[in-house]
């Protein structure tokens, strides 16, 4: 069984037992035909991914991991907020008649600062610190600008990413305000996994534990009957991620840069309904 099987059963079985329903409170996600989109929700979870074991890949259904990797590059090296430089088509109900989602995502991530090395955005000092001060304790992005949430398509909810060098390897924790289990839990976990590869490889070091803090943890209501029939799937074993070791410049990288050897996974023919 892979790690990210076991946790995200662990994670599953763990809300649909002991989660708290929002069923007697006015919410604001709406499913498609109108409906109020419950959920059951667990605060606080923390989980964490050793690179250097395996790469978390989803067996239990087949994770699109492609399209993930894609949407990592639009927001993090594009750092875009046009979905007219998405590949895929995850943003589209979002996104104004003129394709953008707002200040959001890339956006924010393309904003430069002062420093006293000079002005940079919040990529490129990343990249700088984890170069010429690894020792930093303040090497770290944050894309929810208060300022700016009232022109944002949806707020982030992957937000903030900390990353801490540990002699010669790279380790981050990614926080995060709010997880759909079923349809965003190991695409964000696969995403972030291929980031830290991203940034440890051009900075000369070994990507390590990738820390996920989701402070709400849910499944929504008539997600229910298919994380349950799901996780009764039998798991298999961990793929191999392959990433071009030629590759020096963070900005180099494609969606081709990467691979997955060995990926089998369960079939999964549903339709996840998506609240908006």
């Amino acid at each position: 069984m892979s790690l990210a099987d076991k946790i995200f059963i662990e994670n599953c079985r763990d809300i649909l037992a002991n989660g708290v329903w929002d069923t007697d409170r006015e919410v604001r996600p709406r499913w498609e035909d109108g409906a109020p989109a419950h959920t059951v929700k667990k605060f606080g979870i923390v989980n964490r991914y050793d690179l250097r074991e395996e790469f978390p890949l989803l067996t239990l259904r087949r994770t699109y991991w492609k399209t993930a990797v894609d949407e990592l590059l639009w927001i993090w090296q594009k750092k875009s907020n046009s979905i007219k430089d998405l590949n895929g088509h995850i943003w589209d109900q979002w996104a104004d008649e003129n394709g953008s989602i707002g200040k959001a995502y890339g956006y924010q991530l393309a904003v430069k600062h002062h420093y006293t090395e000079g002005d940079m955005d919040q990529v490129d000092r990343v990249l700088w610190d984890l170069k010429h001060n690894p020792a930093s304790r303040r090497i770290m992005t944050n894309i929810y600008n208060f300022a700016d949430l009232s022109e944002m398509a949806l707020y982030p909810c992957a937000y903030s990413m900390t990353f801490n060098v540990s002699g010669s390897t790279l380790n981050a924790i990614l926080n995060q305000r709010s997880q759909d289990m079923l349809a965003a839990n190991n695409w964000n976990v696969v995403q972030y996994s291929v980031l830290l590869h991203m940034f440890a490889q051009v900075s000369g070091l070994q990507a390590g534990e990738l820390v996920h803090v989701i402070a709400d943890a849910h499944i929504y209501d008539r997600h229910v009957p298919v994380i349950e029939r799901m996780i009764e799937n039998e798991p298999k074993a961990a793929p191999s991620f392959v990433i071009d070791r030629s590759v020096d410049d963070f900005y180099k990288f494609t969606r081709d840069s990467f691979q997955v050897e060995g990926y089998e996974y369960s079939p999964f023919a549903e339709k996840i309904p998506v609240a908006v």
